[in-house]
């Protein structure tokens, strides 16, 4: 590898070890054995590498999220089960890589101040929307092919708030953070409560 990539494999390392705020430059130089001229050169400055390599580094975590939906179930496992049980696993992989999901949420600061930035997270974003959409079908064993685009995105952004939402309380209060379990009953007791009044597409139309 050149110096551009080991400046950016250097980088995700510093993410993980130290975090995206408390990383320096010299950090970054010592964990790719370059030199600081060459982290102006390639990227310009440590605030593009590190945005660079966060973002690289959330794809790769993303991807093993993704895998997570392909976990086998029993073939009599019910829609709730399936639910319980993927949400189980991407518990255990927010918390197999916390550094990096916390990183993620600190480049959020920056998305008024580095248009680059928010490009790139509003791509990301609905990448993560799109492949959303793979959790349902393996909840339900629905067809993507078979829901119109107003509903895969409504799906998409209903379990990718979910994720979101579920990963920032087990950053913040781990000990108090909902399992996949917890997720599961909190469903059944939503559908049991709205189960007779619900109809898809008979909301106010907000």
């Amino acid at each position: 590898m050149g110096h551009r990539e080991d400046l950016l494999v250097g980088a995700k390392r510093c993410l993980i070890e130290i975090g995206y705020a408390r990383t320096t430059s010299r950090d970054i130089v010592a964990a790719s054995n370059t030199n600081l001229a060459s982290i102006v050169y390639h990227y310009g400055s440590k605030e593009a590498l590190l945005n660079v390599a966060l973002i690289e580094a959330v794809k790769d975590s993303a991807k093993g999220l993704g895998r997570t939906l392909n976990t086998e179930m029993p073939p009599d496992a019910s829609p709730i089960e399936r639910f319980e049980a993927i949400w189980s696993s991407l518990v255990e992989q927010f918390t197999a890589q916390r550094q990096i999901w916390l990183a993620s949420f600190e480049v959020f600061a920056q998305v008024d101040r580095v248009p680059e930035v928010r490009e790139a997270l509003a791509a990301a974003i609905q990448d993560g929307r799109e492949g959303m959409v793979r959790m349902f079908q393996a909840i339900t064993g629905q067809d993507q092919a078979d829901l119109d685009e107003p509903t895969v995105r409504a799906m998409g952004s209903f379990f990718q708030a979910l994720a979101t939402g579920v990963m920032s309380q087990w950053l913040v209060e781990p000990e108090r953070a909902p399992s996949g379990q917890d997720l599961a009953n909190a469903l059944r007791l939503m559908v049991s409560l709205t189960a007779p009044t619900l109809t898809p597409g008979a909301s106010s139309g907000h």
